[in-house]
């Protein structure tokens, strides 16, 4: 029996395998608007027809100058819900669930005008300075993941994943290496974490299906995090509603990072002994090695991201290897 192939129930969510589709994004929405587009339901739902027990769309903006780039999805008012409902249904439809993540960039955000951090420190010596936020301008951003999680409740998602990790944010909140403040959201490990906490606590105030958090579980860095702090961060975190922590690694400061297959795991395999549920990131591209991490109780699910860009049908490649008989499309079977 193959462990990678069993499901899972998370929350009151039940995934049909442990595979996940990593979100990804893909600069794909057109005039600023946020909004899905024919790209993204081809994209998505291809996965869904290849098999994958869940798919996590890409870092979707709670505010306006909360993107990346002016191309990315958001969340921040009703009308950007008929392309996001649709999304669901056709997820659905084909046998996947799905969850969205919702993001806010932070000093990473490449757009024009006022970009927001928690202090005036840009990312590195080619970047914006961002403007230190006001307590106001926090309050504005908690609020704004609150709405955000009635959206996609409204749009029908599974799940809920709050982004905060790879140097955006939340994750600028976190760290010490970005987070320079006095006051009540900086100083300390407790108070660096308050951000992080009051937008968990309002999402979950709102949201009852199952709630995933990305993090950063390291940053590189000398003075930074390390997965030992991310360990007390995960207990806080597990107390506060949170299913599972997807742990993923780096990007709040610039960094020479050592890669290679299953790099991360480690990050996952450690928080998971604190007693909640991970997911298991980075370069993970065997079926082979998938199985070994989920059947050895290294992580409890395997997101997979470019790899399924390689291939859309990964589970089916998997399931072959692994000898697991996969129950694909019908219109599918002669060549399945």
């Amino acid at each position: 029996m193959s462990s990678l192939f069993s499901p899972i129930t998370i929350g009151p969510m039940t995934l049909k395998n442990r595979i996940v589709m990593s979100p990804m994004c893909m600069y794909s929405a057109e005039a600023q608007d946020g909004k899905v587009t024919d790209w993204h339901l081809v994209h998505y739902t291809t996965r869904a027809v290849g098999q994958v027990g869940l798919i996590v769309v890409e870092a979707t903006a709670v505010v306006p100058e909360g993107r990346i780039s002016p191309q990315d999805l958001g969340i921040w008012e009703d009308d950007q819900l008929e392309g996001l409902t649709e999304l669901t249904r056709q997820a659905h439809l084909y046998g996947a669930k799905i969850g969205i993540q919702l993001a806010h960039a932070g000093r990473k955000a490449n757009l024009e005008g006022t970009i927001y951090a928690p202090s005036a420190i840009p990312f590195n010596e080619k970047s914006k300075t961002p403007k230190e936020m006001t307590k106001e301008d926090i309050q504005h951003v908690i609020s704004s993941f609150r709405s955000a999680a009635l959206r996609a409740k409204k749009a029908g998602f599974d799940c809920i994943e709050i982004h905060a990790a790879h140097g955006y944010l939340i994750n600028e909140f976190l760290s010490p290496l970005s987070n320079q403040r006095t006051d009540e959201y900086g100083g300390t490990a407790e108070g660096r974490y308050l951000l992080l906490k009051q937008v968990i606590d309002e999402v979950r105030s709102v949201w009852d299906g199952a709630l995933f958090v990305r993090i950063s579980a390291s940053d590189y860095h000398p003075d930074g995090l390390t997965a030992e702090d991310y360990v007390q961060y995960a207990q806080s975190m597990k107390q506060q509603g949170v299913d599972l922590i997807d742990c993923s690694s780096g990007a709040v400061v610039p960094a020479s990072i050592h890669t290679y297959p299953g790099y991360q795991v480690p990050f996952a395999e450690r928080i998971r002994h604190t007693g909640i549920m991970t997911g298991a990131v980075g370069l993970i591209t065997e079926p082979a090695h998938a199985e070994e991490i989920v059947q050895n109780g290294r992580a409890d699910l395997v997101f997979i991201a470019r790899e399924l860009l390689r291939d859309p049908y990964w589970p089916r490649t998997a399931a072959k290897q692994l000898g697991v008989p996969l129950q694909g499309p019908k219109q599918y079977e002669r060549g399945w």
